[in-house]
């Protein structure tokens, strides 16, 4: 069986996470706002969102369809893959846990794109400047080492490499992602930040040699981070 991924054909974004977890499991997936028209591309994706046949409508890509079955937002996909593909806990304990550190990533992700977008998405960066830097400046003082010192933690006390102990989640591949985009947008501020995190530099590096994401990361399946995406970097905002 193949899965249908629906999300942006030229960034990263938050499709980021869910197309992480889908290689390292090693299953099928078609990137359909990627694929030619007329059963593909963004009008394909679209037909989905805005369709009135669909029962339950996603609000926003990322959203993935396995079968009859159509699953929005990236953490609750991202259950929904892990508990398929051995991405996840056995125990509901554990499986409860990654997803609270799922969440946490999410609020994360949010955090960062706001930097460079606080006052509307809709509003061009040159319209939010001198709001963006004030919140760049937060951003990069406080929240990035909040955050980051927290994943920290978990590892120093789970007893293993991965944030869940001693298997890989998608969890684990998510933190990777976050902070490859990090270094992309704030690449001053994470370097300095990354001297008091090495446990979760350290995971970056093993996501990042695991065979099935190393050849990922070097495939043109990869979108580059660019200037449209989640991260992006504007030196104004990482002096």
């Amino acid at each position: 069986m193949s899965y249908e991924l629906y999300y942006w054909p030229t960034i990263q974004g938050r499709g980021e996470f869910v197309r992480l977890a889908l290689e390292e499991a090693g299953v099928p997936y078609v990137d359909v706002a990627r694929a030619p028209e007329p059963d593909g591309g963004v009008p394909a994706m679209m037909a989905l969102l805005d369709g009135d046949s669909v029962p339950h409508p996603p609000f926003a890509p990322p959203f993935l369809k396995s079968g009859r079955l159509l699953i929005g937002q990236t953490a609750a996909i991202l259950v929904f893959l892990g508990e398929r593909h051995g991405l996840s806990p056995k125990t509901e304990s554990g499986r409860l846990w990654v997803h609270q550190i799922q969440l946490t990533i999410a609020d994360l992700v949010t955090e960062a794109h706001d930097t460079h977008h606080p006052i509307a998405s809709s509003l061009y960066y040159e319209d939010q400047r001198e709001a963006a830097a004030r919140r760049a400046e937060s951003f990069r003082a406080e929240r990035m080492q909040k955050y980051l010192g927290w994943f920290e933690t978990i590892l120093e006390r789970g007893g293993g490499p991965w944030l869940a102990g001693r298997s890989l989640t998608y969890a684990d591949l998510s933190l990777f992602q976050v902070l490859e985009g990090l270094r992309f947008a704030f690449p001053k501020a994470t370097k300095r930040l990354e001297r008091k995190v090495p446990r979760v530099v350290a995971l970056r590096d093993r996501v990042a040699d695991r065979p099935a994401i190393a050849a990922y990361l070097a495939s043109e399946r990869r979108i580059p981070f660019n200037q449209m995406g989640i991260f992006r970097r504007y030196p104004e905002l990482d002096p």
